[in-house]
């Protein structure tokens, strides 16, 4: 039991390094929130292109079936 407590703590510690200090956190934060804004109005315009283009490969293929 003691070696698996070992192991789990040990594979834990890498980790660690990945999340940034408390007083980093709210800087961090922000950075990610921009992120996230940019891209959702990219994917945004994205998705409707998409759904446009897919919507016209099924007419297409509605009208070739008739």
């Amino acid at each position: 039991m003691l070696q698996l407590l070992f192991a789990v703590a040990l594979s834990a510690a890498p980790l660690t390094l990945y999340v940034p200090p408390l007083r980093r956190l709210s800087p961090f934060m922000e950075a990610l929130e921009a992120l996230v804004r940019e891209a959702a109005a990219s994917s945004s315009s994205a998705y409707l292109r998409f759904r446009l283009g897919v919507r016209r490969i099924l007419a297409l293929a509605s009208y070739a079936l008739r």
